[in-house]
């Protein structure tokens, strides 16, 4: 199966490789333009989440607050999937209202 272009991989809480491919990121960045720029942002979430929770559709979901980003104080959100031996990031944005993702039940959490 070809997943396209891999332009980075990142190791999530699980320790498993989570693929960002190209088609992805145009993805990312064409549905909410103001992260172009933040790629690190969105690899640090997945290997360094300040928490982790699950979808309604089975994909985790990373979260991790900047003080500092392109525009403002954002938490980084991350929708990725991770399979038996490695996974993908799916979509990512910044949000300023994360309590509407966290309750949906928090699986984990920086200690």
């Amino acid at each position: 199966m070809i997943f396209g272009e891999v332009i980075a991989t990142i190791s999530s809480h699980n320790d498993l490789p989570i693929r960002l491919t190209r088609k992805q990121w145009l993805h990312i960045i064409e549905s909410h333009d103001y992260m172009a720029g933040n790629r690190d942002k969105v690899l640090e979430t997945v290997h360094e989440p300040d928490y982790i929770v699950e979808s309604d559709r089975g994909e985790f979901i990373a979260l991790k607050h900047y003080s500092k980003t392109n525009i403002s104080a954002k938490d980084c959100a991350v929708v990725y999937k991770e399979l038996d031996f490695d996974g993908f990031v799916i979509t990512a944005f910044l949000t300023s209202k994360p309590e509407k993702i966290l309750i949906k039940g928090i699986l984990w959490k920086r200690p």
